[in-house]
């Protein structure tokens, strides 16, 4: 600013004894000369606006500032830059995590779920009998034979049986063993009914008994098949009568 200030004043110097040369008389008072003029400030810049920058000073990068807002604000350093995975979904790194894009998360969504189930056999028909693998036991009451059955296979039969009259006749359908008694009297017949295995309502029974007479509607076994039964079938396996 001196230095300004000290040029103007010489430029105005010359010009007075460039002038004085031309037109005034040699003896002239050197008042005649007039006042030097004062020097002028230099121009000093208006207030600035606001955001407006000042002279001198670096002009800052708009973009950097636009990437700065997006990825989490001013001075984000290089680690804050996006990237882009293979598959094409944009993450930004903050701090060392990776937050999945849009197109990640809309993978994750639209990803089917994966049910697993059991296979389940259907039961097939078990040779020899009109009872499939289903049955523990199969008792077919126009032959008068049944059979005790292990996983689809017999395991005892066909064996004899005594069945109901067209009175009592013997349930048919598929039934589950109830309950089981070693030792029972039918308290409505007042019949000894030994290891009687109950698979129906109306106390319908596997048990021992007589081959000569038709039960009131009972499964009757001699007394070695009537054992076997027994200790064979439990409570819930399944009685198919046909």
């Amino acid at each position: 600013m001196l230095a300004a200030t000290a040029a103007a004043a010489l430029v105005a110097l010359a010009a007075v004894m460039l002038t004085g040369a031309g037109g005034e008389s040699p003896g002239a008072a050197p008042s005649d000369l007039g006042v030097l003029p004062a020097a002028l400030p230099a121009a000093v810049p208006d207030a600035a606006a606001p955001g407006a920058p000042v002279s001198g000073a670096p002009v800052p990068d708009t973009a950097a500032l636009l990437n700065d807002s997006v990825l989490g604000g001013a001075g984000a350093g290089p680690s804050d830059a996006a990237s882009t995975t293979s598959g094409g979904s944009q993450t930004a790194q903050k701090g060392g995590a990776v937050a999945p894009g849009p197109a990640a998360a809309a993978s994750r969504a639209s990803a089917p779920a994966v049910r697993v189930s059991a296979k389940v056999s259907a039961p097939t028909s078990v040779d020899g009998t009109p009872c499939t693998s289903a049955a523990s036991a199969c008792v077919d009451v126009a032959d008068r034979e049944a059979w005790l059955i292990n996983k689809g296979v017999v395991s005892r039969g066909p064996v004899q049986i005594m069945t109901g009259d067209q009175d009592d006749p013997t349930p048919i359908g598929t039934f589950h063993v109830q309950w089981k008694a070693e030792q029972y009297t039918s308290r409505q017949y007042l019949t000894q009914m030994p290891y009687s295995v109950f698979f129906a309502d109306g106390g319908v029974a596997f048990h021992e008994g007589p081959q000569n007479t038709y039960s009131a509607g009972c499964v009757k076994l001699v007394h070695d098949d009537a054992v076997a039964f027994f200790n064979y079938l439990q409570v819930g396996d399944e009685v198919q009568v046909h």
